[in-house]
């Protein structure tokens, strides 16, 4: 599908679609919490690189100019207080003109170059979501927002980790290279069959567990921070752009 098929049809997960865009995460929270959380994706750039923050109350970004963030992602999230309230399809209702909202980089968007790297995708060709976990590692916090990193995982061909690491390595801005390869464990994982978000993922004989900085990260330091209202994407469920996944590609 195309990108505006997508933001029209989809209904789940958006990993394997409009294959060749990138994708992105979304939080909008209100105008007063902004610069905390502005000063918090700067302070972690590996799991939340921003490719663009809206004006209070837009809902207009320049990833994709035509769409509008309130109605083109499959499924969202309400936050009040740090509690999840609802997981809408569309988020119009719940739209204030105080948002504030911020498109970080996605993980999907560098599949397309495992892919053509020879590296599979077990969750794309199992049709799940992408494994999340809430690790043991704590962001470096900013003024009221603090919270763990969050990771996703793949299932990778031992012989083909080095390469996973190499290709996701040259697209910095969708989180880039790994951050942890090999036992859980060392994340505070305690069983990769039981993901904090998304979906358990069968491996293959002979993969090994590789993890990446995730974008839902804001969404575990909502959770922490207990900001009183926000907005976010469904873990999996991201807005897709009109921007070529090829222009985060450096090198």
């Amino acid at each position: 599908m195309t990108p505006d098929e997508v933001r029209a049809r989809a209904s789940g997960p958006t990993a394997g679609l409009a294959a060749g865009f990138a994708q992105a995460n979304l939080i909008a929270v209100p105008a007063d919490w902004a610069y905390d959380v502005l000063l918090f994706t700067q302070r972690n750039p590996k799991p939340c690189p921003v490719l663009d923050v809206t004006d209070a109350g837009g809902h207009r970004t320049v990833l994709a100019p035509d769409a509008d963030l309130r109605t083109a992602i499959p499924r969202y999230r309400v936050w009040r207080d740090g509690v999840l309230t609802g997981e809408p399809t569309d988020a119009t209702p719940f739209w204030r003109d105080d948002l504030v909202s911020f498109l970080i980089g996605c993980s999907f968007t560098f599949e397309g170059a495992l892919v053509e790297a020879g590296v599979p995708l077990r969750h794309v060709d199992q049709d799940r979501n992408v494994s999340m976990f809430v690790t043991n590692r704590e962001c470096r916090a900013a003024g009221r927002v603090h919270g763990p990193m969050v990771v996703s995982m793949r299932w990778i061909p031992a012989d083909l980790v080095d390469t996973a690491a190499r290709v996701s390595g040259l697209m910095p801005a969708v989180h880039g290279s790994p951050v942890h390869a090999g036992d859980p464990a060392a994340l505070g994982i305690a069983d990769p069959s039981t993901p904090d978000f998304g979906d358990a993922v069968v491996p293959e004989d002979g993969d090994v567990p590789v993890f990446w900085a995730c974008g839902v990260t804001p969404q575990a330091a909502l959770m922490a921070s207990k900001p009183p209202f926000a907005i976010t994407h469904a873990p999996g469920h991201m807005f897709v752009t009109d921007v070529p996944d090829s222009t985060y590609r450096v090198g």
